[in-house]
């Protein structure tokens, strides 16, 4: 994997781009003008692992919302405008960490150039997100184009705005699908198109959690292995928890970064005695706040115990009534079947 090196841009005290790791995102759903239940959001995403948040305006009277939620986030707060660019502006003196717009459908390019006068002002960047559903009519009727052709097309014609004719270089781009390969296709023409531009991918609209999961661990996992992508967000019609849940677990499955356990964990079969599915999913809720990057084994009969999880940190292998606790593929001790998941947090606890 050869990560490709952006130009390196800072959204409040997080680097992106430029080398750093990929950054790790999620979106508030609460009311934005509710900034206790906002804040709330705030530091359950933090503790979770999320590392920027964006927040959506949907309108001036939420204004005041916004920059309390600025002032007290522990998180840098990424302003979400559609539509209007008076709000982007304003968003970007009351604390805003980055602007995120559609040129799309701010209200073409002087309209945008208002946008970048303010980010300039405000010292942030700004996201250039452009989606499948919101190209502008001339670029999205046009059939000698595949989707991803016409997301490239029109984001690159925005970056030729923003970097050559305004000299506002601080810019992170996204172009986004809700199809898989369509959402690959076009990243990849992205850094082609514009090798030095820092890129935040994801899978727009990908459903429910399962779906959503999926959908994003296919797409995103392809490009983060071709070393495509400087920040995610994994989008779920869902707890914005899970999502940071499931981007961390991306990441760790790619051996890019890792916090939190990994659980190993067999499928279960017919030699299986126990009920290691009810075991299995009691360690991974007990684990939930557990930020220490440990692998930990849930086995379910010799056959797959500690040989096949010798590279686990501790772990169990249950067989008819009991559980043989084990470190680094060596048995330790054997506990009763009733006592497997305390006796494996304790062992846990005391690493």
């Amino acid at each position: 994997m050869t990560k490709r090196n952006t130009h390196q841009v800072k959204v409040g005290g997080v680097a992106l781009g430029g080398g750093a790791p990929v950054v790790v995102q999620s979106m508030l759903n609460a009311p934005a003008s509710d900034v206790e239940a906002n804040l709330d959001q705030v530091a359950r995403l933090a503790k979770a692992g999320c590392e920027v948040v964006r927040m959506a305006i949907p309108s001036q009277a939420d204004m005041r919302a916004f920059e309390q939620v600025c002032a007290r986030s522990s998180l840098p707060v990424v302003a979400d405008v559609h539509f209007d660019a008076r709000i982007a502006m304003e968003a970007a003196w009351r604390g805003a960490a980055k602007l995120r717009i559609n040129p799309g459908n701010i209200g073409g390019l002087a309209k945008a150039d208002m946008v970048i006068d303010a980010a300039r002002g405000a010292g942030i960047p700004v996201r250039i997100g452009v989606n499948a559903g919101s190209l502008d009519k001339d670029l999205a009727s046009r059939g000698d184009l595949s989707t991803a052709q016409k997301l490239v097309a029109s984001a690159t014609s925005y970056v030729r705005h923003f970097v050559g004719e305004r000299g506002f270089r601080d810019i992170v781009v996204s172009a986004k699908a809700h199809d898989v390969p369509q959402t690959v296709e076009t990243y990849r023409l992205l850094s082609e198109a514009m090798p030095d531009i820092p890129l935040h991918i994801g899978v727009t609209e990908a459903g429910t959690a399962m779906q959503g999961i999926i959908k994003s661990a296919a797409g995103l996992g392809i490009l983060l292995d071709e070393g495509i992508g400087d920040t995610l967000r994994i989008s779920l019609t869902d707890d914005p928890m899970l999502e940071v849940r499931a981007a961390w677990q991306l990441l760790g499955a790619l051996g890019l970064r890792a916090r939190g356990p990994e659980i190993i964990s067999c499928p279960t079969c017919g030699r299986c005695q126990v009920d290691l599915i009810s075991i299995a999913k009691q360690v991974e809720e007990r684990l939930a706040s557990v930020e220490k990057p440990l692998k930990v084994a849930v086995m379910g009969c010799v056959v797959n115990g500690p040989g096949e999880a010798k590279d686990a940190d501790v772990g169990i292998a249950a067989g008819a009534g009991v559980g043989a606790l084990f470190r680094n593929g060596r048995i330790v001790r054997k506990v009763d079947e009733a006592d497997i998941v305390e006796a494996l947090m304790q062992e846990i606890e005391s690493l």
